[in-house]
């Protein structure tokens, strides 16, 4: 099967965004569903009915709170060694001895993968185990919107106050009736960041004015990601945290009544490693202490043994309770029946069966087969056996046998309990392995296919045979199938297996096994073939003149450069830095290109001097996207050389060698536009001054004139209607910013006139898409009667007028000279750099791939979730529409990698007659460099998992190339569908 190279690369990269879309559905597995808080409420279910006419149960209300006050002591990073190991003894004297003889119970909660401070959170206070895509979810609010602890008492009207770490703050917001939140990012902080904790403990111990105390101490993880576990300074701050402990213990015990005890809980909201780090898996990340202080309790009668391990989200169910509150809707945590072992046989049935009730709800609303779920079986079997025993308890039985099955129903109930959480805690606490690697395996062999197909797709008829019926019909491809198969049937049927992949349709697996299995058989055979060319001796042998220039140096160590880079938080936070690095370099190294070959190689080739000064006289004509050479791929770099190579006299030579140089001015004010990144996102920048209102009249200068720029950019290969329309469509981008009160008119005072927008926006979309509907017309044309190429060029650059139309009425108005910066380097490159040079289109390509990186960094953006601008998905309208604000917003985080692309193909379809080949190199190259960096970094975040910075800076950055590889494929597929010469001319 012959196949054109634009046609293979749009296939390839097809196949691999399906091997991507299964990776990330695999890392982030769905979360169990929130319910909204407005639906939480719901009224508790009462006893089970007894069985019998007659028999009713009256319970049918939340139990009351089992305690006055609670006080909950959060200290970050505090391991379970520290308490119950040989540094507790020594250094926590009080709590060890409340711990072993005091009232009290000890337990170690295990946390769940990753163990930094914010899911933990989120996991003490809704009892759920949040996982990455938490963060999409809720992506325009840092609040935690699920039904939690917190938000319960509040709504219960019981009054809170908070001190500690200000992400609290951030998750609950106008949750607290007092509240001072300390920065946990200054590390290197070990007194100060605890002391503005401890500070208001006397005043507000003393008052009765709350109900709910939260303490979040940092400075013992602070002490352990600067010094580590064994640093002499944690001995003296466990002893801090003890007496703490002692003072809070004390007060709660004096002011105690007699009708409701106090309760002091004393966690951690994750360990920390060897090394003093955390976000991972080792034990020492994962185990932290969990101890319940009353005198509700009974004082311990025997030496404490090994504490029973829990789990940490079962604090929220067992709080819950103890508050007189209903459970979290989200939960997945047991209530520690120990907590609650006081009370009568009755009360211990009415919270193990409430939270058994909430837990089956949960599995209804989230697995379709729950009723098959042996948890769900176990529930109902104690929920009958319950109904029993309250049939006897109401019949006024007190025997010895109603107290034995009264503890057969309890025992039935924790043994469902625990299977029903295991269930729902699998969906998130685990990474769906299996699904993961199946993607990545589709996308390595991906990959490597395009790597093997490099020779023939770059040929000069970038065309080649695919040998697709050997493979598929060849013992090998059977053979592979049915292991995969085998593979499939193995892993799905065990009983540790719950997995995305499994849950497909056996057609869609049987599929996918053949999909891989074809891959594979197609690089067996690439590879086989490529060993075959080698062997046999050519029939024209010819000595290679291909030299390697420094472009092509650059290009290959800077991909290789940035792959690698990409195994490093520091790297991935300041890529940007990376790219701004690259393209410098690079206009560093065509000032030098453009040296030589006006300078260096004139005197050794004057031969050829007419032939490039005409190659330049026509740079003003070319200009007009119509005769803009793309030279043919088997040009040598001896031949390319020396055409290029002449004095050309005049103001294009050196407007030429100057367009280096302006780039890279270019580049500088576009970094002092937007900072980004991580290191250096807090200082100002001219962005943050444009904004500020007292520059608004700076701003509306600055936007009216980027505006005027952009239409002196793109209008002149425009059609008469499409300028038109692309003048008042400038014009009602300007009038949209001014109505929602960014800019000013002239005539406007103050804020009066400001509005939502909604009418001139719209009135912009008219224009995006009359502009883009001519070009589309015309694009049409050309394919369906074969017009001339000055149509298809025509018709593409009034698509991309249209979509910069599109994205500067997206953009922000002091991001507008970003669009106009990038018309113009655009136009410098094609006319002065491009083609006196006479570059091929795979180093165009990359070209263009690089500048496009840089510009979605110069928009502002970075690999963080929270500068993706929301609000460019709800421009021109009145309320959330879902699929028009993801293409919105898409579009305008992505817009700069998305208009270079587009620039790329109207550059190399401008004319096809000197190389019908330009636009199918370009197409594969595109698909190949989005196919190497998305490759290896799905390797890498399987390998890098655990990292402590998984979570804040490797999974951010792993959406992000998932959804450009999307992108990629979806440009990738107009440049095959623009692609119309099925017959390409073999030029001699």
């Amino acid at each position: 099967m012959r196949l054109r190279s634009g046609v293979f690369a749009a296939s390839c990269l097809l196949v691999q965004a399906l091997g991507v879309a299964l990776f990330l559905r695999g890392f982030f597995p769905l979360p169990v569903r929130s319910v909204p808080r407005r639906e939480a409420r719901a009224d508790p279910p009462a006893e089970p009915a007894p069985p019998g006419p007659g028999m009713v149960s009256n319970w049918t209300k939340i139990p009351p709170p089992l305690f006055k006050k609670v006080v909950i002591v959060l200290i970050d990073a505090l391991r379970d060694d520290f308490v119950f190991g040989s540094k507790g003894k020594q250094f926590m004297p009080y709590t060890t001895q409340v711990v072993e003889k005091g009232t009290s119970y000890s337990f170690i909660a295990e946390a769940k993968p990753p163990t930094v401070t914010m899911p933990r959170i989120k996991a003490l206070m809704t009892g759920s185990i949040p996982g990455f895509i938490d963060v999409v979810v809720n992506l325009n609010s840092p609040a935690l919107l699920d039904d939690n602890l917190i938000w319960q008492a509040k709504t219960a009207g019981k009054r809170i106050i908070f001190y500690g770490d200000d992400t609290w703050v951030k998750l609950f917001p106008k949750h607290f009736v007092e509240y001072d939140g300390t920065t946990s990012f200054f590390v290197s902080d070990f007194t100060e960041v605890d002391d503005n904790v401890t500070r208001h403990l006397d005043r507000v111990l003393k008052r009765e004015d709350w109900d709910l105390l939260i303490l979040h101490y940092l400075g013992l993880d602070h002490i352990g990601h600067m010094t580590g576990p064994n640093s002499p300074l944690v001995g003296p701050k466990l002893r801090e945290m003890d007496n703490i402990l002692k003072k809070i213990h004390i007060s709660l015990l004096s002011k105690e009544e007699a009708s409701l005890p106090n309760l002091l809980v004393v966690c951690g909201d994750h360990g920390m490693s060897e090394t003093g780090s955390h976000g991972g898996s080792s034990e020492g990340e994962v185990h932290t202490p969990l101890l319940f202080i009353s005198s509700a309790f009974g004082k311990r009668s025997a030496p404490l043994a090994q504490p029973e391990h829990v789990q940490q989200t079962d604090l929220a169910s067992t709080l819950a309770i103890g508050l007189g509150l209903p459970i979290s809707r989200n939960s997945v945590g047991n209530l520690i029946l120990p907590v609650v072992g006081g009370k009568t046989m009755r009360e211990q049935l009415r919270f193990v069966h409430l939270n058994g009730f909430q837990l089956s709800r949960l599995l209804q609303e989230n697995t379709p087969a729950y009723e098959k779920d042996p948890g769900y079986e176990h529930f109902k079997i104690a929920e009958k056996s319950h109904s029993n025993w309250i049939k006897l308890y109401l019949e006024g039985n007190n025997s010895e046998i109603l107290l034995n099955l009264g503890k057969k129903v309890l025992k039935q109930y924790l043994e469902a309990l625990k299977t029903l959480s295991s269930s729902l805690s699998k969906q998130v606490a685990q990474y769906d392995m299996y699904s993961m690697m199946v993607g990545t395996v589709i996308i390595m062999e991906v990959l490597i296919l395009l790597l093997l197909s490099i020779p023939k797709a770059l040929s000069k008829r970038a065309e080649f045979e695919v040998p697709l019926s050997p493979p598929l019909f060849s013992l090998l491809f059977y053979l592979m199938c049915l292991m995969l198969c085998a593979v499939h049937v193995i892993v799905c049927t065990s009983a540790e297996s719950l997995c995305y992949f499994c849950s497909m349709s056996w057609l869609t697996a049987v599929g996918v096994m053949m999909l891989i299995s074809a891959l594979m058989c197609g690089i067996l055979s690439a590879i086989a073939k490529t060993f075959e060319n080698y062997r046999l001796p050519p029939k024209n042998p010819v000595v290679s003149s291909y030299n390697w220039s420094e472009i092509d140096v650059l290009i290959l160590a800077g991909t290789l450069g940035h792959v690698l880079s990409l195994g490093a938080s520091s790297f991935i936070e300041e890529e940007h830095q990376t790219w701004y690095f690259l393209i410098n370099t690079l206009c560093l190294v065509l000032c030098q290109e453009l040296c030589r070959n006006n300078f260096l190689l004139k005197e050794c080739d004057p031969q050829h001097s007419t032939n490039v000064k005409q190659n330049f006289d026509s740079i003003g004509e070319s200009s007009e996207c119509k005769n803009i050479d793309i030279p043919a791929a088997n040009n040598s770099k001896l031949g390319k050389a020396s055409s290029s190579s002449e004095f050309i006299k005049g103001s294009d030579k050196w407007i030429s060698l100057a367009t280096p140089w302006i780039i890279l001015i270019c580049c500088r004010l576009l970094r002092s536009l937007n900072q980004t990144g991580v290191q250096w996102a807090h200082r100002p920048d001219f962005g943050h001054w444009l904004t500020s209102s007292e520059h608004k009249s700076e701003l509306s200068f600055l936007a009216a004139v980027s505006l005027l720029m952009i239409f002196f950019l793109v209008q002149r290969r425009c059609s008469l209607v499409s300028k038109i329309a692309m003048a008042l469509g400038l014009l009602g981008v300007y009038s949209y910013r001014a109505a929602i009160g960014n800019v000013t008119f002239p005539w406007q005072h103050g804020g009066k006139d400001i509005s939502k927008g909604i009418t001139e926006a719209r009135f912009v979309y008219v224009f995006v898409l009359g502009i883009v509907f001519t070009g589309t017309k015309d694009l049409l044309k050309s394919q369906v009667i074969s017009a001339d190429s000055n149509t298809k060029s025509t018709g593409l650059w009034e698509v991309y007028s249209g979509l910069v139309l599109l994205a500067a009425l997206l953009f922000r108005p002091h991001n507008l000279p970003v669009l106009v910066f990038c018309l113009l380097i655009q136009t410098m490159m094609t006319k002065y750099i491009w083609i006196p040079l006479k570059f091929d289109a795979a180093q165009i390509t990359i070209m263009h791939y690089w500048f496009g990186q840089a510009f979605f960094y110069f928009q502002g953006n970075s690999n963080g979730i929270a500068t993706v601008d929301i609000s460019a998905g709800f421009v021109g309208l009145d309320s959330y529409v879902e699929i028009p604000a993801i293409f919105l917003t898409a579009f305008a985080t992505y817009a700069g990698p998305f208009l270079w692309a587009i620039h790329l193909l109207c550059y190399l379809s401008s004319e096809v007659s000197r190389n019908s080949a330009a636009v199918g190199h370009g197409c594969f190259c595109y698909a190949l460099m989005r196919s190497i960096p998305v490759a290896i970094y799905v390797v890498l975040v399987t390998g890098l998992r655990y990292h402590l910075f998984i979570w804040s800076v490797f999974s951010p950055k792993l959406l992000y190339e998932g959804v450009h590889v999307f992108i990629t494929a979806a440009v990738c597929l107009f440049f095959t569908a623009m692609d119309q010469n099925h017959a390409y001319k073999v030029q001699d």
